[in-house]
């Protein structure tokens, strides 16, 4: 977890090391993972950490993050810089279902969210990273599928995008839709750019 040098954001990501608001429901302690600066000009907006960034304590140290990373056009030096915030929908790991990883508890956006997004004035791109996400900031179109939603990205303003969760279980996701790669992708790594290099 970050700590830049400004007093009320080192203060929120204290309160937000020490919340055990979840732990009675998982059953380990919890360990919130997320990264910001008020320097951040892109902003990650994903699920919730998985497992192996529960362990390591650093967001998308997995094969998600690599994904993202290539899909981005950045390196890890970049990925990992002030100027890239990730905070997920939930800061923890929420634990493993039948079928993946559990969904994000909402109390967590519900009681941190607006708090931290607050603090990041130099924001210039938002990425969308899975359906939780997309739901959360684009709550006109919560009922809309993930694919409807992406499907829709050229009509969203030059600071969203949404993004299928990078999970390599995505693989046949990306295969039915080639539009991603082919149309979405290049957009990504332009506007990413474009955002690095704002003033």
């Amino acid at each position: 977890m970050k700590h830049p040098a400004d007093n009320a954001l080192v203060g929120l990501l204290d309160d937000i090391a020490q919340c055990r608001l979840c732990e009675a429901d998982f059953g380990f302690t919890p360990r919130p993972v997320l990264q910001v600066s008020p320097n951040t000009k892109i902003l990650i907006a994903g699920q919730a950490p998985g497992r192996k960034v529960h362990e390591s304590g650093i967001p998308f140290k997995d094969a998600s993050g690599d994904r993202l990373r290539d899909w981005m056009g950045i390196d890890k030096e970049t990925f990992y810089s002030d100027a890239i915030a990730i905070v997920p929908m939930a800061f923890c790991f929420p634990g493993t279902g039948k079928s993946g990883d559990l969904p994000p508890p909402a109390i967590c956006a519900k009681t941190w969210r607006g708090r931290v997004l607050e603090q990041l004035p130099e924001r210039q791109l938002t990425l969308l990273v899975g359906h939780h996400a997309m739901k959360w900031h684009l709550p006109e179109l919560k009922r809309s599928t993930l694919t409807d939603i992406v499907s829709q990205w050229q009509t969203f303003s030059d600071g969203t995008l949404p993004l299928p969760h990078p999970s390599p279980r995505n693989q046949y996701w990306l295969k039915k839709h080639p539009w991603f790669e082919q149309e979405l992708l290049p957009q990504l790594k332009a506007q990413v750019q474009k955002a690095l290099s704002a003033d």
